[in-house]
């Protein structure tokens, strides 16, 4: 009997999604039935959790967001205001610093863009300019978001969290954090539904980490099919976050391994978007994954395909010699 790999397949309203941008009418279709998508993160904020306000300036923005398309990455998440409590902004200032570079970005490249936001104003900026996502951290805090997502046919994450934007929320407590946070994405999922977003432009993310503690987000992780089975393609944002710091002990810079181990159990669970920071090497993990999982082919079969395997690559050295374990590498 064919062994078949051990992991969640969530039933999908709509696994086909089509993204369009109102900027130029280009688009890129997904089938999340088949395919991984690595969402790459570029941040205009000084208060950055990751990197402190390492992609603020304009042009550092534009150039980590073209890097990281070319890496791979399928979409890049472009935020001017921090999920972290702190000060308001105006929706001014936030549009501004987002649609620079949704500009600049859609002037090079049709990879997928969203505007991290929860300001409808902002997203309405965002979209015209040439965005396909709005990707609200929120969970709808703006009444008036899902009217604008709907007038553009755009694309929109909705996500878990249970604080007002940018305040405190004190040690978060859940009878259940998976039943909690499913059920509140069950109440958006039909808000967004009944006032015009089509089913094959939602996608859901349980908020690792926003207002939920690290046994919280892990708990969201060992059970993340309990999200994707609610039918739409779920989105997993576990990149270097806290609950993956204080679940091994290393701080935010060494987080990247445990990172795509996170992801890849979540993607096992059902997530079909794993949104990252290091685009390059998730992308790599992810398309391996598809591989593995029977979803496409490998790009080439040589090893043990005929009489001999051809000795792995050696870069030679200066002296003619080979390493020590060269004879135990090629077998």
């Amino acid at each position: 009997m064919e062994s078949q790999p051990h992991m969640f397949e969530p039933t999908f309203r709509a696994p086909v999604h089509t993204f369009v941008n109102d900027l130029t009418q280009q688009s890129r279709t997904i089938d999340f039935s088949r395919r991984l998508v690595v969402m790459a993160v570029v941040n205009r904020t000084k208060d950055s959790f990751f990197d402190s306000g390492a992609t603020f300036a304009l042009d550092r923005a534009v150039e980590a967001s073209l890097a990281a398309a070319d890496s791979g990455a399928d979409w890049v998440d472009i935020g001017g205001v921090s999920f972290s409590p702190g000060p308001a902004l105006s929706w001014e200032e936030e549009a501004d610093r987002v649609v620079q570079v949704i500009q600049a970005v859609r002037e090079r490249s049709d990879v997928i863009l969203s505007a991290d936001t929860f300001d409808a104003k902002v997203a309405n900026a965002a979209l015209s300019a040439g965005a396909n996502v709005v990707n609200d951290t929120t969970g709808l805090s703006d009444p008036d978001l899902l009217g604008v997502v709907a007038d553009h046919g755009a694309h929109l994450v909705i996500t878990h969290s249970l604080a007002a934007p940018r305040t405190v929320y004190p040690r978060p407590q859940y009878d259940d954090v998976v039943a909690s946070v499913r059920s509140f994405l069950e109440v958006r999922i039909e808000r967004a539904l009944s006032e015009g977003v089509a089913a094959d432009k939602i996608l859901i993310d349980p908020g690792h980490d926003l207002n939920k503690n690290t046994l919280h987000s892990l708990e969201l992780t060992r059970r993340y099919a309990e999200i994707a089975n609610l039918g739409f393609p779920g989105l997993a944002a576990v990149s270097n976050k806290d609950f993956i710091g204080e679940a091994i002990g290393v701080p935010k810079f060494e987080r990247q391994s445990a990172s795509i181990a996170a992801a890849t159990m979540s993607v096992l669970n059902g997530a079909r978007v794993v949104r990252m920071h290091n685009a390059a090497e998730s992308e790599k993990a992810m398309r391996f994954l598809e591989v593995a999982l029977g979803w496409r082919e490998p790009v080439e079969l040589k090893h043990n395909m005929g009489d001999v395997n051809q000795p792995a690559d050696l870069a030679p050295l200066t002296n003619g010699a080979q390493p020590a374990d060269a004879a135990q590498r090629r077998l």
